[in-house]
């Protein structure tokens, strides 16, 4: 245990010194009221000499009582505390979710949904954000720590799916159906009859901008979910978005299709091990391996560094206070 405010003792001795020498009453010097004379021997009787031994007992008390309450006070005004080393791991994650939203990959989206609500129970200490893309990408959550609200966004993209591939079904019809069945849609086809669908290069190179430049510390992680299906023309290619993702520390985990094609799957493998990733085809246990290939990497670049607080423990001197001046205000009553 410290004082953090040592010089304050000194001040505070000056001050009972000044209140004792200047201030304190001499209650011994007779100031107003009416003699009686021949008093002698009331002052000699038991009972006179019980009260007084009464009282002068009562009057110790609570000079004691007063010097442990101004004992407690300074402790207090100086601030007693002790030092904790305390040992700090952080995992210091930032994971988009990249999602192809052609209409080609909606059954998969739907079942990759659920495992990624699943991921994000897992993972814990992550900043998660999601990106969706087919002519153009959008953001439609940035980092953030609030699962709720990325699990809201989730449950929206699995909807917005389920409306537009449900003709006959009646089970989002109500107020919000026209904003959830454009929600995957709005912002994401842009430029489509010039440019085409399923942009998968331009979908990844978007995603990467929306990390910071400025962070240096977080391991990046971007896990990239497509068909790997082109059907347009890209401004950046995959390979190249791979580039430009390696070149800023970005690693991109991918996942595809049961049904991918050979070539496209190959061209997928390669673009993610240029980004020192892994490639997976999408099982009921894709997403355990990405979740464990993440933890397995992230302790390797754990930030440790332990942390020297000091912590103010007031809480032994502020109860002694509180008893010793309840003590004061009982026992003037038995003095007044």
């Amino acid at each position: 245990m410290e004082i953090r405010y040592p010089y304050l003792i000194i001040i505070i001795i000056i001050l009972f010194i000044v209140y004792y020498l200047f201030f304190r009453k001499n209650t011994s010097k007779f100031l107003k009221g009416i003699k009686i004379t021949n008093t002698s021997f009331l002052k000699d009787t038991d009972y006179f000499k019980y009260k007084m031994k009464k009282y002068n007992f009562y009057k110790r008390l609570i000079f004691i009582l007063f010097i442990i309450c101004f004992v407690c006070s300074s402790i207090l005004i100086m601030r007693l505390s002790s030092v904790k080393t305390i040992k700090n791991n952080e995992h210091n994650l930032d994971i988009f979710l990249c999602m192809d939203v052609s209409s080609s990959v909606d059954t998969f989206n739907l079942d990759l949904i659920d495992d990624y609500k699943e991921m994000i129970k897992d993972l814990h200490d992550v900043r998660f954000g999601i990106s969706i893309f087919n002519s153009s990408s959008i953001v439609l959550s940035p980092l953030t720590e609030d699962y709720d609200y990325v699990n809201d966004i989730l449950n929206k993209i699995s909807k917005s799916i389920t409306i537009n591939n449900s003709f006959k079904s009646n089970s989002y019809i109500d107020d919000n159906y026209l904003y959830l069945s454009s929600y995957i849609y709005s912002g994401t086809l842009e430029g489509n009859s010039i440019r085409g669908s399923s942009l998968i290069g331009d979908g990844l190179a978007s995603c990467i901008y929306n990390f910071s430049d400025d962070d240096f510390k977080s391991t990046k992680i971007i896990i990239l979910s497509t068909d790997n299906n082109l059907e347009g023309n890209p401004i950046v290619s995959l390979e190249e978005a791979a580039r430009i993702s390696k070149s800023k520390n970005i690693i991109v985990y991918g996942i595809g299709t049961n049904v991918i094609d050979n070539e496209n799957k190959k061209e997928f493998i390669n673009a993610v091990k240029v980004t020192d990733g892994k490639y997976y085809d999408y099982s009921d246990s894709s997403i355990s391996s990405i979740i464990e290939d993440i933890y397995s990497f992230s302790k390797t670049s754990l930030n440790k560094h332990d942390e020297t607080r000091k912590i103010d423990i007031p809480k032994i001197p502020f109860i002694i206070l509180c008893i010793s001046l309840i003590g004061i205000f009982i026992l003037r009553k038995k003095v007044s």
